[in-house]
């Protein structure tokens, strides 16, 4: 009897429930409602599956078939109200963002998990009793506070765009994302919520952001607040950080290995810190008060955003990475850009492109490659006592080739110890010698790999004699410009290329009467009329040394007079006992015109402007001369030069002599070299320098043929100054254009003082030079066409060769001085 009872009471509780009927006042929400079905995801069960809502068709919603709903996706739906969503207990997932609805009370319902309501027009939110909500998203809409009181299991909070004033979060102590960006919470701490990983904030009129404890954050987008400290030093797992836009004067980012994107930047923001974030790929600078961005470290990097910086001057980016994002504008004060070698053409592209023609791009902030680098280092020694290279042996000169298998380079060093930086790879490391059949050197080649081996690799190179090979060589050197009435600076340069120690003398034959010796740091042997001689001793195997001259030239009142385009002649000799195996480098000539002004940036042929067919094939000596003109102190100068290789031997190239401590290496045609911490004085007694050069001419070229010769002069990060180019042509004097006594006659001749030049018909004289019989040049008259006198007084008695440049050619006349 009790059971029939009850079996009865309850078949009348669930046939109520059956019957009883969901009020949902919103026809739009009751209509959507009615549509679910297995054709559209409008309503889900538990497993999943689109479900009718209204299984028995009567256009109502009971609270039996209420119960079957898991999972509601109602967006875009034009709904006003949500009122009988409480009845949907079993609810989930509640997707109805995009309506019109301004108030939602979900309260109550303990197993939704996500609710996502943004962009409607709420005003009031009401999530009480939802105790397993994980997810909320009510962004864009117009709550001013929200009150999450009970939601423990809350990891990720979406309430960005919203006049929101209040936030009570404080029982959800799990979030991992919590975004409140473009709201009114100018006070909310998130210190508490040491699970959190995601934070975005941003313009939220914070002052303060306390992020201590947060060691799970990743991502912190906290820009455009009012925030002026921020502290992120101990987010070790920070991997996103955009904080532009506050009032912060400096940021500390450092050792932050896992960031990856970083963007700041505000008015009076003047010092960052990213020292050991090396893994950042992408950094944004805006609106900061920089005067430097060093990004070398960044061997990842690949997006580069720098725009209206207006005290920005220089960006270092040299950092083994080509970005291929490059963004760089508004920076008016943005003089230097360093980057890597590969990349310079490409960051040349884009500041052209975007007509910012100031801007100077080159790779010369550090002379290694940028990213991982790898040190090979040793010691080039040679065996001067035939016991093995030791420490009592002397440095060897010795050319060092470097090869990948694919690019090849040689790196030139001057002292016993060599150094060179690589990036990972496989190289192929060979000494080259001058004269290789006076040597032998051990190992001939090694090869080094990197990573595998460890930096830096050290290994040593050991040279000896082979066979008996006596050598010298002598180089004169003109350090500064001849000037009427002032000193005149100089270098007699020799060396021992043979592989035996030698003593000998060294022979300056020069015109005593216009040049008095004032000085040479080397003691003079014998000095008779037009004549020094010096004695050396002990001059071992690679051994060079120098002789410092200082000659004062005439001035013009002087007797002779020496005025602007006269010629100066050197002819410096070397020799010892011994038989020289190559006597032409034992004679050095020099011809130098006296200049009144001169261009303290320059590079000239020593062997003059016209040289002698013999010399095809052979060496030729350049030299370049630079000086600081700026007003500080040059840290770094680099003198680059593009080698013509189709009328050099770029393999023949050796530095003879330097102003300061250098560095030589050689890439294709492209010869660097570097002076590395010179800190050359701006002060007109100590801002000059020089390097002065041998290289060999090929073979191939012929009489008539022409080579030249430029280069560019780095200072630091100032745009390269363009030294003149230096044009030498292999000419024999006796070749003539034309008849010259059917254009020109001089007189008197046989002449004593002014010899002159007159015109018989309509010719334009471009020069007029004059040399002895020797072929040396003694006299020079550039831009000569108005010339009609020349003052041949202070000329030796003897023949000599007027040679005149027409627009016609070149032609020339034998005269005779008495």
């Amino acid at each position: 009897m009790i059971k029939n009872y009850l079996l009865l009471l309850a078949l009348c509780f669930f046939t109520s429930l059956k019957a009883q009927i969901i009020n949902i006042p919103d026809s739009n929400f009751k209509t959507i409602l009615l549509e679910a079905g297995i054709s559209n995801s409008l309503a889900l069960d538990k497993e999943g599956n689109r479900i009718v809502i209204d299984i028995n068709q009567d256009k109502e919603i009971q609270l039996s078939e209420a119960l079957n709903v898991h999972t509601l996706f109602i967006n875009k739906s034009n709904i006003s109200s949500l009122v009988g969503i409480k009845d949907f207990t079993n609810l989930a997932f509640l997707y109805c963002e995009e309506n019109q609805i301004s108030s939602l009370d979900v309260s109550g319902l303990n197993l939704l998990n996500i609710i996502s309501c943004k962009k409607n027009n709420l005003k009031n939110l009401n999530v009480q009793g939802c105790v397993s909500l994980d997810k909320i998203d009510c962004s864009e809409n117009q709550l001013t506070s929200l009150d999450l009181q009970g939601c423990e299991k809350l990891t990720n909070l979406e309430c960005q765009d919203n006049p929101l004033s209040s936030l009570n979060a404080s029982t959800s102590l799990i979030l991992r994302r919590l975004d409140f960006s473009r709201t009114q919470l100018s006070n909310f701490e998130v210190k508490n919520f040491l699970n959190l990983e995601v934070l975005y904030c941003s313009d939220s009129y914070l002052s303060v952001l306390d992020l201590k404890g947060l060691t799970k954050l990743e991502i912190l987008l906290c820009a455009y607040n009012n925030l002026r400290n921020l502290d992120v030093v101990h987010l070790v797992n920070l991997k996103q950080l955009m904080c532009r836009g506050n009032l912060l004067n400096s940021l500390n980012v450092s050792n932050l290995t896992n960031l990856e994107l970083l963007d700041f930047g505000n008015s009076g923001f003047d010092s960052i810190d990213i020292t050991g974030s090396v893994n950042i790929t992408s950094i944004n600078f805006y609106y900061t008060s920089l005067t430097s961005i060093d990004l070398n470290e960044l061997k990842v990097l690949k997006g580069l955003w720098v725009g209206n910086n207006p005290l920005l001057e220089s960006i270092f980016a040299k950092n083994g990475s080509v970005e291929n994002n490059v963004i760089i504008f508004e920076n008016e004060k943005l003089k230097y850009i360093c980057v890597d070698e590969e990349q310079i053409v490409q960051m040349e592209n884009f500041l052209n492109e975007s007509h910012q023609l100031n801007v100077n791009v080159n790779s010369f902030c550090s002379f290694g490659p940028g990213g991982d680098n790898y040190l090979v280092t040793g010691k080039k020694r040679f065996d001067l006592n035939a016991n093995g290279c030791d420490l009592t042996d002397i440095p060897a000169d010795v050319k060092l080739n470097i090869t990948d298998g694919v690019l090849n380079g040689n790196v030139i060093s001057k002292t016993e110890d060599y150094s060179i930086i690589v990036q990972a790879g496989n190289y192929s490391i060979m000494p080259i010698l001058e004269n290789p059949n006076y040597f032998t050197v051990s190992p001939t080649f090694f090869q080094v790999e990197f990573p595998a081996q460890t930096s830096p690799f050290i290994q040593n190179f050991c040279v000896t004699p082979l066979g008996v090979h006596h050598d010298l060589e002598v180089v004169f050197i003109p350090i500064n410009a001849a000037r009427p009435g002032f000193d005149a600076n100089y270098k007699l340069v020799y060396k021992n290329k043979g592989n035996t120690t030698q003593s000998g003398t060294i022979n300056l034959n020069f015109d005593d009467s216009v040049l008095d010796l004032v000085s040479s740091n080397f003691g003079v042997s014998a000095q008779t009329i037009n004549n020094l001689v010096w004695s050396f001793s002990n001059l071992k195997p690679f051994e060079s040394r120098e002789i410092q001259l200082v000659f004062n030239v005439n001035s013009p009142t002087e007797i002779p007079s020496v005025n602007i385009n006269d010629i100066l002649k050197y002819k410096a000799t070397i020799s010892s006992q011994e038989i020289d195996e190559v006597p032409a480098d034992n004679i050095f000539e020099f011809n130098q015109t006296v200049v009144g002004s001169y261009d303290p940036n320059d590079k000239m042929c020593l062997e003059g402007n016209v040289i002698k067919p013999e010399l095809i094939g052979e060496f030729v000596h350049y030299l370049i001369r630079f000086e600081n003109t700026g007003s500080y102190n040059a840290e770094n100068i680099v003198v680059k030069d593009i080698v013509d290789d189709s009328k050099f031997d770029i393999s023949t190239l050796i530095p003879t002599s330097a102003s300061h401590p250098y560095t030589t290496k050689i890439s294709g045609n492209k010869v660097e070299f570097i002076f590395e911490k010179i800190n050359l004085p701006f002060d007109d007694a100590n801002n000059d320098g020089y390097i002065a050069f041998k290289i060999k001419t090929l073979p191939t070229l012929n009489v008539g043929d022409s080579f030249e010769n430029e280069a560019n002069i780095y200072f630091d990060y100032n745009f390269p100054i363009l030294t003149n180019k230096a044009v030498s042509t292999f000419k024999t004097l006796g070749i003539q254009d034309f008849e010259f006594s059917s254009y020109f006659n001089i007189y008197p001749n046989p002449v004593k003082d002014i010899l002159n030049i007159e015109s018989k018909n309509t010719i334009e004289k471009v020069s007029i030079e004059i040399f002895d019989v020797l072929g040396q040049l003694i006299i020079a008259v550039p831009n000569a066409d108005a010339a009609i006198k020349i003052d041949v007084s202070r000329l030796n008695s003897g023949s000599y060769i007027l040679k005149t440049k027409t627009n016609k050619g070149s032609s020339g006349v034998k005269f005779i001085k008495i």
